[in-house]
């Protein structure tokens, strides 16, 4: 670890002093470049994530000074990967700066790619309204570059932040969009029942029987197949429970069919939600009575 950290420091300093010398302008920065390179990998050997992140930005800084805009996003995203291991929002600074480059290049490939990380990242940091602010960015990148599948997973995933944030119109309306897209895709068809599931929870959780009533009929008009499915049966079980006041039958109608399919922690917890609701208002009826 030691003989990797000392031949960084070597190498960092070598290209420090082929910057401050004479030199023809865009080979200055080529060469302290590479030296950086050789510095930051040596650092990545020693586990040394900091450094090997600070160099990896002055690498970015050497391409900007030679317009190497393509080098220096992509150091961007080294140093992010580095700035992972120990500080997730510098990694998030780091690829926003990749981004913005990849952008200006028109590579919008890469900038969906890199603003989804940046996304994922706000994700499992909890800052719920970052991650929705980049993921969907990534969503419109991907369908500017006619990547729809890719836009639609990532539509999922701002969908559920939506719903745990107990938006529960823009969920439902994304998850609507989305199953409406697939249903004429034959790869994506068969994924329909399961997003349309997600809506009508998301209808759930809004506490009212008659719009997740309506809204079965809407997606039976999206899959003609759907009122066949277990799905189908289970958001109508729950809908017709809710209806009735029956706090029993809506659990009863949950543990039925996750004992045929494993529901996800998602769908778990807005179920739970939404039975929290239906029992708040039994509660309220007992107390009147």
């Amino acid at each position: 670890m030691g003989d990797h950290e000392a031949r960084g420091d070597d190498f960092e300093k070598k290209a420090g002093k082929k910057l401050s010398g004479w030199g023809l302008f865009s080979s200055k920065y080529e060469d302290a470049a590479d030296l950086f390179d050789k510095a930051a990998n040596s650092f990545k050997l020693a586990k040394n994530w900091s450094r090997a992140a600070s160099v990896y930005i002055k690498i970015a800084n050497c391409h900007l000074k030679g317009d190497s805009k393509h080098e220096a996003a992509s150091a961007y995203v080294e140093a992010a990967n580095c700035y992972k291991k120990f500080s997730p929002q510098e990694a998030a600074q780091a690829l926003n700066q990749s981004v913005n480059l990849f952008l200006e290049i028109g590579r919008l490939n890469m900038a969906a790619r890199y603003s989804k990380d940046i996304g994922e990242i706000y994700q499992q940091e909890q800052d719920l309204e970052k991650a929705t602010d980049y993921l969907e960015r990534a969503a419109d990148l991907f369908d500017s570059e006619g990547q729809s599948s890719q836009s639609n997973t990532i539509k999922q995933k701002v969908a559920e932040i939506a719903a745990q944030l107990e938006q529960y119109p823009k969920a439902t309306e994304i998850f609507e969009a989305i199953a409406r897209q697939s249903i004429n895709n034959n790869l994506l068809k068969y994924s329909v029942r399961g997003i349309l599931l997600n809506a009508g929870i998301c209808q759930l959780c809004r506490g009212d029987p008659v719009a997740i009533i309506n809204s079965l009929e809407r997606y039976q008009e999206i899959d003609p197949t759907f009122s066949g499915t277990r799905e189908y049966k289970l958001l109508a079980d729950l809908a017709a429970s809710m209806d009735e006041g029956d706090v029993a039958k809506f659990t009863d109608a949950i543990k039925e069919f996750d004992s045929m399919t494993r529901l996800d922690p998602w769908k778990t917890t807005l179920l739970l939600r939404a039975k929290n609701e239906l029992k708040k208002k039994e509660d309220d009826e007992d107390d009147l009575t």
